[in-house]
This record gives structure tokens, sequence and C-alpha cells, in this order.
């Protein structure tokens, strides 16, 4: 037994507190080994990274970057929690989209581990016909049911009501959403309906049906549409304040206008980013709320997608680990209810073992990681504070800009919020062109032998309004025209990797050519001589010093025997060199070239 001294144990105490200052210091010295001259401030922006909207990451936070008071779990302006509880009682509710009727597929959900029910019916989904087969075997008093019906959102409403009619579910017994939601369905096709259905539902939930809500504020397709966090948190709460002006407008009062939303947010796998987002979201609608006169009510439900954009075709399964940090991050986050989206998501119709593996993350999260016994486990973290607040500010002054410009309907129509959109896509694109927002198992690490996973076609979604882009499109073009030429010719294109020197001098520009060129769909060749390869063209792989000796002479050598484009990886100035390849060039352009040079059309 270890007998302490009378003073107690300090282990601190023959060590004087660290400053800022001798931080700052510690920095300099290591980008000085690195080539790099900074000193004080200038050090710590060196290692800061710039995100969307404005916004930067420090590589350290302290104790001196304050965020405005989150305020309690449960309390306004409830950044750390709608309820005093959070999750902690059961976890959140598990969401499983449905979008066709797969036999037994509903049931299988909810007797594995789903809790509740989100039915994509009508344009792109079930007949709303068919919903009374869906819920064949459903026990509607135990299994909250969510719509999404678009334009038939009325005629699917009157259909669900009178299965709980049919089934004998008390009124107050009914939870779920009806899923209204015009502006949402405008963004999507371009196609304005009139709010007088929606009011009506929302009436007749306010007055007879307490757990039931009639309204979904659904920001997924400003993300969709390449959209940054500030604009999908803006963007939101313009819908949102565009319907409290209409459920008022008929009749309703704040509270009850309140309490007839439900916001839908996306999941990345940034999970620090999601975790603010989250946060921000509740912090700025609870604002809304007390602006309103309803601060009480100002506690946002939230349901939370894990990000389509970000899923893949091409090596689908990395597509579960992308899911499972945004589960997490949507689970730290505060999430009410969480959708997973299967593995296979963007291939199709997902299968019973993508189904079942969508389940299982939120259900391992919950019951083994026991991620939801934490009460906001983000709380008190300086730099999930700090980026809350500041991408609340920055989503604040979106929505308010778009107050400006007359409200979330006018900026559909206007094409206001279609060019913003766009704008921020297109940067993001000129990230994911260079890589440097990297993209595993298609812009990283891409495998050509891969076998390709196939589904059955899934509905297709509305359209006509925003478009639905993804972080893959433009490397799956390419792979596009390299499966072409496979197709047509039995073979890849190919391009030669000539090694200069030991493999400790060339291995790792010839990994990084190898990466790079499979990326688009080209397969790369080390075996043998050029004539050899198959090829048509080739990259010089070696180090500085010896492309200094050999660079030259290599080149002519590979025109000599054929080569019509010769790569050098890396940077510098050699006679002979076409063109080079290296860390941040802009990938997709050049893979494109190198197709159109090849002939693959």
């Amino acid at each position: 037994m270890t007998v302490l001294p009378d003073d107690g144990l300090s282990l601190a105490a023959e060590f004087p507190d660290a400053t800022h200052e001798q931080w700052q210091r510690l920095v300099e010295g290591v980008l000085r080994k690195s080539g790099k001259e900074f000193s004080g401030a200038a050090a710590e922006d060196a290692l800061s990274t710039t995100l969307e909207d404005g916004l930067r990451t420090r590589p350290l936070y302290t104790a001196r970057d304050s965020a405005p008071d989150p305020g309690l779990p449960g309390f306004a302006p409830f950044v750390r929690g709608s309820r005093p509880e959070g999750t902690s009682r059961s976890g959140w509710d598990v969401r499983q989209r449905h979008t066709a009727l797969t036999d037994g597929a509903v049931l299988a959900d909810l007797e594995n581990g789903g809790t509740s029910l989100w039915l994509v019916l009508g344009e792109g989904g079930i007949p709303v016909a068919e919903l009374d087969r869906a819920l064949d075997g459903v026990y509607l008093d135990l299994a909250p049911v969510v719509l999404d019906a678009g334009r038939d959102t009325e005629q699917a409403a009157e259909a669900l009501l009178r299965r709980y009619a049919e089934q004998g579910v008390a009124a107050e017994a009914v939870r779920g959403n009806l899923g209204g939601d015009p502006l949402g369905y405008e963004a999507r096709t371009g196609t304005p309906l009139g709010f007088a259905p929606y009011a009506a539902l929302a009436k007749r939930c306010a007055e007879g049906y307490p757990g039931l809500r009639a309204l979904t504020v659904d920001a997924l397709p400003y993300h969709e549409a390449g959209g940054s966090a500030a604009q999908e948190l803006g963007a939101s709460l313009a819908t949102g304040v565009a319907y409290l002006r209409e459920l008022t407008e008929a009749g309703l009062g704040v509270e009850q206008a309140v309490a007839q939303l439900e916001f839908r947010y996306a999941a990345t796998a940034d999970q620090f980013l999601t975790i603010a987002k989250l946060r921000a979201a509740r912090r700025l609608w609870a604002r809304v709320a007390e602006v309103c006169g309803a601060p009480g009510a100002g506690a946002q439900v939230q349901h939370v997608v894990t990000s389509p954009v970000m899923m893949t075709r091409r090596d689908p399964w990395v597509n579960m680990l992308r899911t499972t940090v945004a589960t997490l991050a949507a689970g730290v986050g505060g999430a009410d209810s969480v959708t997973v989206l299967p593995f296979d998501h963007a291939l199709g119709l997902p299968d019973a073992f993508a189904r079942r593996i969508a389940r299982n993350t939120s259900t391992i999260l919950i019951e083994e990681s026991h991620l939801a016994r934490v009460i906001d486990p983000a709380g008190g973290s300086w730099y999930v504070e700090r980026l809350t607040a500041e991408l609340a500010e920055a989503a604040w002054q979106f929505f308010r800009s778009i107050e400006r410009d007359g409200g979330q309907p006018a900026v559909l129509r206007s094409g206001r919020l279609r060019t913003d959109l766009a704008t921020t896509w297109a940067e993001r694109s000129k990230r994911l062109a260079k890589r440097r927002e990297p993209i595993t198992g298609v812009s990283e690490f891409p495998l050509l032998a891969e076998k390709p996973v196939e589904r059955a076609p899934a509905p297709e979604p509305p359209s006509g309004g925003l478009p639905r882009v993804r972080r893959d499109e433009a490397y799956e073009e390419l792979r596009a025209r390299s499966d072409a030429h496979l197709a047509a010719t039995g073979a890849r294109p190919r391009i030669y990797l000539a090694t200069l020197g030991s493999p400790a001098e060339y291995t790792a520009r010839a990994t990084f050519a190898a990466n790079l060129f499979q990326a688009g769909g080209i397969e790369p060749v080390t075996e043998g001589s050029f004539e050899d390869s198959g090829a048509t063209e080739a990259v010089l792989c070696s180090s500085d010093a010896l492309y200094a000796e050999q660079a030259e002479r290599t080149a002519a050598a590979l025109r000599a025997a054929g080569a019509r484009h010769v790569f050098l990886a890396g940077r510098g100035e050699h006679a002979g060199i076409d063109s080079y390849v290296f860390a941040g060039c802009d990938a997709v352009d050049v893979l494109s070239a190198t197709l159109d040079r090849m002939g693959v059309s």
C-alpha cells in the first residue's frame, strides 16, 4: 500500500505551467526543420486547416478559445441536447428507409434492431396504394412511421391515418411524421406546391394526434446539391421560418406550429463538423423560437441521415467505414433519429446483407460501444464548442441573407440558392480533383481488379430542381471510360512505370504514380520493357538526384521505344519530359487528358 505524504501527492508540483507562446516556439522549431520559416502566430496559422464557410480549425485549442454558454442538456439554447436525458435511456431511434417493396424487408428491419420506418412513397418510391401492403404485420403502436411522399403527401397521410384507425391505435399513441415538405419538394423538382393541404394536416395533428408531426424540414436537397454545412443549416432555418409563417397564418399558435416540425440533416465522415453542425442547428432554432415568442418550444427534433454525397460506387465496402463514422458523429451530436444508408445505396436497391449492416451500425454503437449513455459527450471540448459557435454564426449570416432576399421560396425560384450551392460545390470539386480531399477506394488506393457489386435498380427519385452531386462523380466518369475500353478491346488502357535506381529510390513515387493512374482506370505496368508493356505512355519514377542524372536520357530512350508522352513523378524542369504529376496536381485533368490521348472515349 502506498502512503501519501502529509501534503498529498502533486505530480505537477515541480513543473511550471506551460504558456501558449512556449508552445508556439516549439512549433517554430519543428517547421524550421522542414524548411519553413514562421514565427509567433504565423507558425500556428501554418498548421491550421481551412474549411468551407470561411472557417479554420487550429492545431491547438485552450481555455482561451471562448464560446457562448451552451447551457444544460434539455434547456435553451438546447446546444447540448433537446432533452435533459439525451438518448441515454434507450439510444437514438434507428430509422430504416424503404423506397421499394422488398419481401420481408420492413419486418426484418423492425425485428432486428430498427425502431421506426421511413417510407418513400409516390414518385421515386412505393406507390401510395401499396402503403397497406408495406405496413402489413407492423405494430403501429410500437413502430413510428415517417412518410416522404412529395406531391402525394395528402393522399399518403390519409392512408396512414386510416391504417391507424383500422388497427385500433389510440390517437395519443400515434408517433411519427406525415412528412409534408413542399419547399423540399420544390427544391428537388422545381415545382411549387400550395401550402393549404399541409396546413390542414398540421392543424389535424395538433388537435388530434399529440405525438404525430405533419411537416419535415429536409435539408438534404441542399446538402446533395453541394452545399456547405452553413448553407445546409441556413437553408433549413429559412424553410422552417417559412413554414412557421404559413402555419400561424392558418390559425396555429407559435408553439403549436413549432411542434409540427422535424428537421432532417446529413451526417458526413467529417465527424467533428457533423457534431458541431447538429449542435449549432439546435442553437439556431432555439433562437428562432425565442424571437417568435416561444422560447420554451425551441428544442429542435433532428432526424440525421448518413450523407448520400459521400457514398461511392467503386469499392462500396468502404462506405461501411464512412457511415460508421457519420453515425458516431450523429449520435455524439445529439440526433434523435438516425438513418444509416446501406453501403450499396449508390448502386441500386440494397440487399439483405447491406440492410443488416446498416441496422447493426447503430446497434453496435448503442449497445456495445454504449455511445448513447453519455449525454453530449463532446460538450466542454474547446474545439467542438468553438467550432459549434463559429458554424452557428456562419449559418445565421447565410439565413439572414436568404431572408433579405425574400425568404426560402424566393431564393429557390430566383435561382439565387442554386448559384450559391453551385459555387460551393465548384470549389469543393477542385479539392477533390487535386485529391486534397481524398476518396479511399476511388481517388486513393483504387482497385482496378475489384469485382463489380451489382444491384437491382432503385426507383428514380424526383428530379428537375437542384442537382444531386457525388464526391466520386468525376472519377466515376473516368473509370466508366476505362470499363468501356476494357469491354471493347479486352484490356484496360496502360501506362508504363519506368523506375530508376534502387527500390529505396523509386518506390515512393512509383506507388504514387500507380495510385494516381489507377484512379482513372489506367493500369500501371512495372514489369519488363516498354515495348512489351502494351502502353503508349510512360512515367519516370525515382529520386530528384537520379532525375538530374538520368531523366533526359531515359525520356529519350522511351521515345525511341515508341512512347508518345512521358510523365515525371515529381516536380522540376527536365528536357524531354512532357508533363509532371505530383501531390496536389489536378488528377482529374491529368487523367482525362491521358485517356483522350490514348483514344479512350
